[in-house]
Order: C-alpha cells, then structure tokens, then sequence
C-alpha cells in the first residue's frame, strides 16, 4: 500500500495562492490521485482528482481556482489552489486508490488557513 505525504500547507490571504503537494512512498502511475479536504464540524469533501490518463474532475466550489496535477516521475501529485478564499479554509488530504486492487490510502492531512 502506498504511503502519502502531504506538504505546503500554511496561512494565505484571501486572493493568494497556494501550491499544496504530496509524495508517494513508490510508483503512482496506476493510481487515481486525488484531494479531499474538511473544514471543523464538517464532513470531509473531494476537492480534486485526477486518473492514471490525467483526466481530472473538480468540485464546483474550486472550478477555476485550483487545479491538480501529477508528476509520475517524481511520484508526486499537486495542487495549485489560486485566488483562495475564507471558505477554503481546511484540512486537505491527498489520496490514493489503485486502478486495478481499489486499494485505497490517506496522507495524513495538512492545514490550510486563509485569512487576512
């Protein structure tokens, strides 16, 4: 099972950016890769995800906001999340789940704060 490490994190204001990463513990060319994210008292979302083919689904709430890529030599996933908002503030996860076992794994989360 892969192991995930999630990096970037940290306060912005509203209207920066933010690139968020995440690093696989082995080769993530046959995984779907994706980014949840859960604000306090809130259930945890799906924010992004992106196939072993590069296509990629995002929720409305970032749609032309943030995008996610990946990088399968590095064995690395992103997000680039520009013109951030009070209301993205969260806990973002990245995750994994494997094309063909359905194998799932969970990075252990690093916050995002946006606020002036």
């Amino acid at each position: 099972q892969v192991q995930l490490v999630e990096s970037g994190g940290g306060l912005v204001q509203p209207g920066g950016s933010l690139r968020l990463s995440c690093a696989a513990s082995k080769s993530i060319r046959i995984y779907t890769l994706a980014w949840h994210r859960q604000a306090p008292g809130k259930q945890r979302d799906l924010v992004a995800s992106i196939t072993s083919n590069r296509s990629t689904t995002y929720s409305d709430s970032v749609k032309g906001r943030f995008t996610i890529s990946r990088d399968n030599a590095k064995n690395t996933v992103y997000l680039q999340m520009n013109s951030v908002k009070p209301e993205d503030t969260a806990v973002y996860y990245c995750y994994a789940k494997h094309l063909w076992t359905r194998l799932e794994s969970w990075g252990q989360g690093t916050q995002v704060t946006v606020s002036s």
